[in-house]
């Protein structure tokens, strides 16, 4: 037995060896993009580099596949078990970094913390009234009213450790709003594929394997290192020389310039993003404006003439280089609710606007303040200026401030912005997603919580609410219809175009592109 012993003991050590030898023999990859995260708690903002880098590290419920399918994660299998519940069966052995086990206490508490102050990603489980305990690997997730799309809604709402943010003092995430830190802003503790090695915010966050994952690993990483290069031509010069495997997004104007390399290639595909101008209709004075006591946007022809101002040909063609795809809906057609018939813009019509704002009782037109990330979508800053520069020629003044995005966002999540740029993409890749977080009137369980412009309807929330529960297609179909109508007669916001994923790569990597944005090194190769 003794000897037996010392065999299995020294067959053992033989494994880890070649264990531990098979992962020194791994790739690193290098990849980048124009911005970093402004964070590693994946709570604290609701945005897709922060949520990318994070969904290595962190793990939802139900997660997407290749084709971004609906997979099983952290639960194995759901259903619903009454018209408001629905029964989540948990993995059982998964283990957090620090190798804690994951039972349905994380869940609970990923609930209580995903929903409280501070958190930007309410709007997940918004609809989630409360979250029972079956026993340790089952739970009941209660919906406030039938909800129909909830495992689809949770895709991205990653699980987090009870006892590590308790011994951390991190149980409540930062607020974007504020800037403040805690431990999980630079420290992360999950369940994925990857740990977080180091972060060094806005210079490089590294990612190392996790051995003891319970799935099976698609790559041949051994490490990973996530470089942000705000400065376009040096994120390109970076792919070129070597230095980056992989970039996103690659300028427009330089996609020829690496097609042609033979070392590098483009990988694009269409975006869910929309992006859209959101304009404030409901402070009595805009920012940063020469009207005073009045604010011109509460008048549905003002919002009428700048979206005629708008040649959205000219952004199409000279600007997004002939790839993006204008856009008259706020989702894109791979969304589910996208209606054909109603994706048509209103005609570039100049003096139009003019005889529109004149109408309004600006005939010598108006000036307004514009904010704008430089570092989050592809060529934003300069779509910015373009539409300054449009909305010029009919009278309408636009300071434009153009700015990071750890600037940007807490400006639009508090509502302190008149005039802006944004683009959502609806991750449960439903309509009521965008209808329910960008659309509906600002109110309770992060209804409207991403509305920048506090556009309101009653109409369209009641059929939010109604869209929400309905398991029927085609009734749900038609009240998507009506609503997005409603918004659309009302120029609540204004659509400007979809845009493609534009990744730069060397051809040695293989991956997968996800409709989302979103870079999951569990799927990258590198020959």
């Amino acid at each position: 037995m003794r000897l037996r012993s010392l065999a299995l003991g020294a067959a053992g050590l033989a494994l880890a060896v070649l264990s531990l030898g098979a992962a020194a023999q791994g790739k690193v990859f290098r990849f980048s993009n124009q911005g970093d995260a402004l964070s590693v708690d994946p709570y604290m903002h609701n945005e897709a580099v922060l949520l990318s880098l994070t969904g290595n590290v962190y793990e939802s419920l139900v997660g997407r596949g290749r084709k971004y399918e609906l997979t099983p994660e952290l639960a194995t299998d759901w259903k619903q078990t009454a018209p408001t519940v629905w029964r989540f069966n948990l993995r059982k052995g998964v283990k957090f970094h620090d190798g804690s086990p994951f039972t349905a206490d994380d869940v609970i508490f990923s609930f209580d913390r995903a929903k409280g102050e501070g958190s930007d990603v309410r709007v997940y489980v918004g609809n989630i009234r409360e979250i029972r305990k079956v026993d340790a690997h089952a739970i009941d997730i209660v919906t406030q009213e039938p909800f129909v799309i909830l495992p689809q809604t949770v895709s991205r709402w990653y699980i987090m450790s009870k006892a590590w943010c308790e011994k951390n003092n991190a149980v409540r995430p930062v607020d974007v709003r504020k800037g403040t830190e805690n431990y999980a802003s630079t420290h992360a503790n999950g369940t994925g594929p990857f740990r977080l090695e180091s972060r060094q915010p806005g210079v490089k966050t590294v990612f190392a394997v996790n051995p003891e994952w319970w799935g099976k690993a698609e790559h041949n990483l051994s490490q990973a290192i996530f470089t942000p290069i705000g400065n376009d031509a040096t994120r390109v010069a970076a792919l070129i020389s070597g230095e980056m495997d992989l970039v996103d997004p690659v300028p427009l104007q330089d996609v020829p310039r690496i097609q042609k390399s033979p070392d590098l290639k483009i990988m694009q595909s269409p975006e869910m993003r929309t992006i859209f101008l959101g304009m404030d209709q409901k402070r009595d004075e805009l920012l940063a404006s020469n009207v005073k006591g009045k604010n011109p946007f509460k008048d549905r022809k003002v919002r009428q003439a700048v979206y005629q101002a708008i040649d959205i040909e000219a952004i199409r063609t000279r600007i997004m280089r002939g790839v993006a795809t204008p856009a008259g809906l706020m989702v894109a057609p791979t969304v589910v609710g996208f209606v054909p018939e109603l994706n048509k813009r209103l005609p570039f019509d100049p003096d139009g606007a003019r005889k529109l704002l004149a109408e309004a009782g600006y005939p010598n037109g108006f000036e307004v303040g514009m904010n704008c990330p430089n570092d989050r979508y592809v060529n934003d800053a300069e779509i910015c200026q373009a539409v300054a520069s449009m909305l010029a020629k009919v009278g309408v003044k636009v300071n434009l401030t153009a700015e990071p995005k750890t600037q940007f966002f807490p400006k639009v999540l508090q509502r302190n912005v008149s005039f802006y740029l944004a683009g959502w993409t609806p991750v449960s890749q439903d309509s009521h997603n965008l209808l329910f977080a960008v659309i509906s009137t600002p109110g309770e369980g992060a209804q409207g919580q991403f509305n920048g412009g506090s556009y309101s309807n009653a109409k369209v929330d009641e059929l939010t609410r109604k869209i929400g529960a309905e398991s029927d297609a085609a009734k749900r179909l038609a009240m998507i219809t009506e609503a997005f109508k409603i918004h659309q007669d009302d120029i609540g916001h204004i659509p400007l175009h979809q845009q493609p994923i534009t990744w730069g790569m060397r051809k040695s990597v293989e991956t997968v592109q996800l409709p989302d944005d979103f870079l999951y090194l569990r799927w990258v190769t590198v020959k």
